[in-house]
């Protein structure tokens, strides 16, 4: 494992303690669309083995009903069946990018994440087999690209703004590579990867 890749596996949330509860940024989401119950999901945070560690992330299609187009992490709501948020991502990913399971090794958790569109998302950390083929649902994933964990952990690579919603001023975080513009859910959720390694 690479130096970078254990410096991430000891930042995560343990195995052993998945997360519970509401997410980092509950109090936030209440003043935009209210207290009602959350729907759990899980996402994967891939994480490509090799000399240059890369984060696997896909393009929505332009179809879908929430967050249609955004570039996201593999993941999506918990269905009755799944044992865990693990079971969750590791099926999703299978679905929508064709990960096999078995090329996946789970490293943790980040804290959990409340979004726009009503769930509290569970991110699930992974390395994943170097020698994983990839390839897009049509229904659901427009591109299955990576990009250097490196990238994300230079400063200057993070985007500050802040945007109105709902006549709310939200404090945004962004990052741009190759053309991809990663903000939203994803880009918080990658913020949140880099607080926790102390690099944010």
């Amino acid at each position: 494992m690479s130096e970078l890749l254990t410096d991430l596996s000891h930042a995560v949330v343990p195995l052993s303690s998945p997360p519970t509860g509401q997410g980092w940024n509950h109090a936030d989401m209440v003043q935009l669309i209210g207290d009602k119950p959350r729907r759990p999901a899980a996402v994967l945070v891939g994480v490509r083995e090799g000399v240059q560690p890369r984060l696997v992330l896909t393009v929505r299609t332009d179809h879908l009903q929430d967050h249609a187009g955004q570039v996201a992490f593999p993941g999506g709501r918990t269905d009755p069946g799944d044992a865990d948020a693990i079971a969750t991502a590791l099926r999703e990913s299978e679905e929508e990018i064709g990960l096999e399971r078995r090329l996946v090794t789970p490293l943790g958790f980040l804290d959990r994440f409340d979004t726009i569109s009503g769930y509290t998302i569970t991110p699930v950390v992974a390395r994943i087999d170097p020698d994983a083929r990839l390839y897009p649902a049509p229904a659901e994933v427009a591109e299955v690209f990576e990009v250097p964990l490196s990238f994300f952990l230079e400063p200057r690579n993070l985007r500050r703004y802040t945007m109105d919603f709902r006549g709310h001023r939200r404090d945004m975080v962004e990052f741009v590579h190759g053309g991809h513009r990663i903000w939203g859910a994803t880009a918080a959720m990658v913020f949140n990867l880099l607080q926790r390694m102390g690099r944010s």
